[in-house]
């Protein structure tokens, strides 16, 4: 993992990225001191990183759509896996770096309350707060920027979804608003997640079928709740049958997803295995059949 960080620490600094990332960063938080600090002579830094969050729109996305998608492109990616460490300390160690690189202009913002204290009252404890409450939100907008990096090799898409994800996450209580508060409005705008959430599992696993009874199953339960009373939903019969369509649907999902994986493996070993797996059901149920047959239990249920 350290050979990791290390390697891409060497090429952020080794080109523009590291500086440029930097200096959008100073500049937008410059432009926030100037205009409630110093015009506006108030006291709290708070209202300057909440200015500057703004900028994670643009920088985060650029800084982390290549982190992995450009390895995919270039085909590098493999070069990586095959290192004596494992995936996670490889994920780790890209993701470190652009810490690293997102710590070094934060620390020189964290000395901007240090100096307006010289010139008037500063809250310093609610400013370093901030400033905390400021990297963990970087942190987890680069974490994010570094999955949508790691779903396409891509780079111009991966901007371009980080950037509408991180709109989405700042704007979402204000689009909230128009989201109707009835039931039905609640209904629609979950099924639209799941439909959303459908095409994202298609898209990672390439799996249509899965995608498909996912999000159909979430849409079934949405409804349901939906349109059926307390009444109903309290009832023994429900419970039950809600028990049975679990079952149902776990074990649709889980057979779509052995069923291809079975079909990438060929022909010859999905026909192995549907004939191992008969074979051992059979005699299996034979020798319960035996057992049930001496001790007088009826037979049937040794093939359930």
């Amino acid at each position: 993992m350290t050979a990791v960080l290390k390697h891409e620490l060497r090429n952020y600094f080794h080109s523009l990225t590291a500086y440029v990332f930097g200096a959008f960063l100073l500049a937008f938080v410059g432009i926030g001191a100037v205009l409630y600090n110093i015009q506006a002579a108030v006291s709290s830094f708070e209202l300057v990183l909440n200015f500057s969050s703004l900028i994670f729109v643009v920088i985060v996305p650029i800084l982390t759509m290549r982190v992995i998608a450009e390895e995919r492109r270039q085909k590098t990616d493999q070069l990586l896996y095959s290192l004596p460490i494992t995936t996670t300390q490889v994920i780790l160690g890209k993701y470190l770096a652009l810490l690293v690189l997102y710590l070094i202009p934060l620390a020189i913002i964290s000395l901007y309350p240090l100096v307006f204290a010289q010139f008037g009252d500063v809250y310093l404890l609610t400013s370093y707060g901030s400033i905390l409450a400021f990297f963990i939100m970087g942190a987890a907008l680069i974490a994010l920027g570094t999955f949508i990096s790691s779903l396409t090799d891509n780079q111009g898409l991966a901007a371009g979804i980080g950037i509408a994800v991180i709109l989405l996450n700042y704007y979402s209580v204000s689009l909230s608003e128009y989201v109707s508060s009835t039931a039905m409005g609640s209904a629609v705008a979950l099924i639209v997640l799941i439909l959303a959430l459908g095409l994202v599992i298609r898209y990672v696993t390439g799996n249509g079928n899965l995608a498909y009874w996912v999000s159909f199953v979430l849409v079934f339960a949405i409804v349901a709740v939906y349109l059926l009373d307390n009444t109903v939903l309290d009832a023994a019969w429900y419970g039950t049958a809600e028990h049975i369509l679990e079952c149902i649907v776990g074990l649709m999902i889980g057979t779509e997803l052995l069923w291809h994986k079975l079909k990438k493996a060929g022909k010859q070993i999905v026909v192995t295995t549907v004939t191992e797996s008969l074979g051992t059901f059979l005699v299996v149920s034979l020798v319960f059949g035996i057992i049930f047959w001496f001790t007088g239990v009826p037979i049937y249920l040794a093939f359930l």
